[in-house]
């Protein structure tokens, strides 16, 4: 069934569980998601990046999202990832996505909180609702860009005045985590004392975790061995996102654990038969391996049987 993001959310941080929202780019992605979160019972987020937008097509791709959840038993909300604008976040509203995010963290306190305000106003008209972010996280995820000297965690007292000049229903914050591959070496910081902070101070507004694959080291090795190059990728240790969960930490975001899956299962298969040019022999390993890191995902987060 197709939600809102409040719809999902607002249950697990009452209840002190976590839920995945995974981005997708194709229809494969997407079946790994919804198909594995029906099997577990868990309430999903799917998001879709403005890249992927380009890339597939915003109707189309959010056509391919809502048909999959309308056929599901359980929840699934469509979600607006890092969205950079206004514009931006009403054109999907237009096209069908059930909630959005506003990213004006770029911006000054009060810069962010006259964007956020705008699209909360807009979106809770048409019965959306709204993520922003404050802080910033350093790393790299498609046009979002932040070297790590200018990045900042978020300041709890700053989080309540924004929530409470913006109405937002989810917020974002920094606390250690960054996008992309590369965290930084060994087991990357996270700040659990600001999550319980910020948490106790708004005991019911679900927080957000950007940033958060955890990049398992067995995918990094099998890409290696198929041939592919990466560097000394790091990522968010379960221990970690599973104490979050239960102070705050109401959606946990995912791209690169598949991203890096999908990318392996393809060069596996390849690699192990050169002759192979039949797609659905190439992408369903694929799936596959992506569905075991959404059930992995979905695990740590106990977020398995709430649907």
């Amino acid at each position: 069934m197709l939600v809102t993001g409040s719809d999902i959310l607002v249950p697990a941080r009452r209840n002190k569980y976590g839920v995945p929202s995974f981005n997708t780019n194709n229809l494969e992605i997407t079946q790994a998601i919804i198909r594995t979160a029906e099997k577990l019972r868990s309430p999903v987020m799917v998001q879709i990046s403005e890249g992927a937008r380009k890339y597939a097509g915003t109707e189309d791709l959010a056509n391919i999202v809502a048909d999959l959840a309308h056929r599901a038993s359980i929840p699934v909300a469509i979600h607006l990832d890092h969205g950079s604008s206004y514009e931006s976040c009403l054109s999907a509203i237009r096209a069908g996505f059930t909630s959005v995010m506003i990213d004006a963290s770029h911006h000054d306190f009060e810069e962010n909180v006259r964007e956020t305000r705008r699209v909360v106003e807009a979106a809770h008209a048409m019965g959306v609702s709204v993520e922003a972010e404050l802080g910033r996280l350093g790393g790299i995820e498609e046009h979002i860009v932040v070297d790590e000297k200018d990045a900042f965690l978020t300041d709890p007292e700053e989080a309540v005045r924004f929530v409470e000049q913006t109405g937002v229903d989810y917020l974002a914050i920094a606390i250690g985590t960054s996008h992309g591959a590369y965290k930084g070496k060994g087991r990357p910081y996270i700040d659990h004392a600001r999550i319980e902070k910020i948490g106790s101070l708004m005991p019911e507004l679900p927080l957000v975790a950007h940033g958060s694959s955890g990049v398992p080291k067995e995918i990094v090795e099998r890409f290696r061995a198929a041939g592919g190059e990466i560097g000394e990728a790091a990522g968010i240790a379960d221990e970690d996102l599973e104490r979050a969960s239960k102070v705050g930490i109401s959606k946990v975001n995912v791209d690169t654990d598949l991203r890096l899956a999908f990318a392996t299962a393809v060069r596996e298969v390849l690699q192990q038969s050169p002759k192979e040019f039949d797609p659905r022999k190439i992408l369903g390993p694929a799936r596959d391996l992506m569905s075991e890191i959404v059930a992995h995902k979905i695990r740590v987060l106990g977020s398995e049987g709430q649907a």
